[in-house]
């Protein structure tokens, strides 16, 4: 280790101007004075993460990092907007603390939410006691996380100022045509199955839709839980995705390859959910927890294995030497190909 390394950390690590934070911080009338302690956490291409500590304070600083397309930016405030609005809620959530659009101050506009101490499902394969050795503990996890998403699709959006974050007229309608567009401008390849799950999306409609606030990106990758057990979700993070859509999406996007036997499942998921209960117990939960109905969750597993495919088409068509995104490409095919098998084997018509 170098005497500059000694000294500074981790030059590849990033960092913020925290004198210049510092003194916007005091313009704000935030605990402490001076500059802040500032730790990095973690980010990629689309946000950084930072902890602050200054005087009684002690906050997660969200940031888009400097080769961030400029659009991020108003996606920090439309995250701004959802946490802020979610204040005084059930729903589990950061404290919106500050935000500032001023760019002069550390380059990117930014904001700061409470920090959270707990744990995610994440942070490695080894989980906190008692939840890695007791898998009796390990439901209270999921019908945790479905909760999460129950109490979200009740928030009173309207009420809360969010009437204009997303367009719920419609929001079936466009499924399609938006992400075939999309995928057109990405398309380096044929995605099998891609015209059948698309045709049948199309001509098939949820039996009901009420439109609620929803996270986009919902699953064990962006909650966090509170320390021992039972299980408690302490907030839903990471809400760049997060519109007034249809929150059954959010619901589908956890269930859609969750596994009716849980019993052993290691290595077949992100996580693992042995132990867990099994999908047919998870809707039952949403349904009783949120007061919408679930027959139709089909559809909504297709939209969401077809979409995530899409989505993921992204990263591979932009991979190049990259391992990781390069694993993406065997990944979109099987996601596409279950959506068609899944569209093909459901005959009925919930067209409204």
């Amino acid at each position: 280790m170098s005497d500059t390394e000694r000294l500074f950390g981790d030059l590849d690590t990033p960092t913020i101007d925290t004198t210049t934070l510092g003194a916007w911080m005091d313009t704000q009338g935030l605990p402490g004075s001076g500059p802040p302690d500032s730790r990095y956490i973690s980010g990629g291409s689309q946000n950084e993460i930072y902890e602050i500590r200054r005087g009684a304070l002690r906050a997660a600083l969200r940031i888009p990092p400097p080769t961030a397309p400029e659009s991020r930016d108003a996606g920090i405030m439309r995250e701004w907007r959802i946490i802020e609005a979610l204040d005084g809620t059930d729903v589990p959530h950061t404290e919106a603390v500050v935000v500032c659009d001023d760019q002069s101050v550390l380059g990117r506009t930014f904001y700061m939410m409470g920090f959270v101490d707990g744990w995610s499902p994440m942070d490695g394969p080894d989980w906190p006691s008692p939840f890695q050795e007791d898998l009796a503990a390990r439901s209270d996890l999921a019908f945790q996380l479905v909760d999460g998403i129950a109490k979200l699709s009740k928030v009173d959006w309207q009420s809360r100022g969010l009437g204009d974050l997303g367009r719920p007229d419609g929001f079936h309608d466009r499924q399609v045509p938006r992400w075939t567009a999309f995928l057109d401008r990405i398309k380096g390849r044929e995605l099998p199955g891609f015209d059948e799950a698309s045709a049948w999306l199309d001509t098939h409609r949820p039996i009901d839709f009420i439109p609620g606030l929803m996270h986009g990106d919902y699953q064990f990758a962006n909650v966090m839980f509170r320390h021992g057990a039972p299980a408690q979700l302490a907030a839903i993070v990471d809400w760049e995705m997060g519109t007034v859509g249809d929150p059954k999406l959010d619901l589908a996007w956890v269930v859609q390859s969750w596994p009716e036997d849980t019993a052993d499942v290691k290595g077949g998921s992100y996580v693992d959910l042995t132990g867990m209960p099994g999908r047919a117990a998870l809707l039952d939960h949403y349904a009783a927890a949120s007061g919408r109905q679930v027959d139709d969750i089909d559809y909504y597993n297709v939209l969401a294995r077809w979409k995530l495919a899409v989505v993921l088409e992204q990263g591979f068509q932009r991979a190049g030497n990259d391992p990781k995104l390069n694993m993406f490409g065997d990944i979109v095919l099987g996601l596409m190909a279950s959506a068609a098998e899944l569209a093909e084997s459901t005959d009925y018509d919930v067209r409204g």
